[in-house]
């Protein structure tokens, strides 16, 4: 026989592991310091830049 199961308790754990998810994504978004920002946004915008770069002109 199949196992059963309480649907409204099941819907509320599914939706605590979504938030848990959510949570653990923008911990690494946001939970970075202000150097680490800075570096990032620095090598982002050196990429454009040197891409920008090699484009040719027509």
């Amino acid at each position: 026989m199949a196992e059963i199961v309480n649907l409204r308790r099941a819907k509320k754990a599914r939706a605590r592991d979504d938030a848990d998810k959510s949570a653990a994504a923008a911990r690494l978004q946001h939970g970075r310091t202000k150097a680490e920002k800075a570096a990032t946004r620095a090598t982002k915008d050196k990429a454009a830049r040197d891409l920008d770069g090699h484009r040719r002109e027509e």
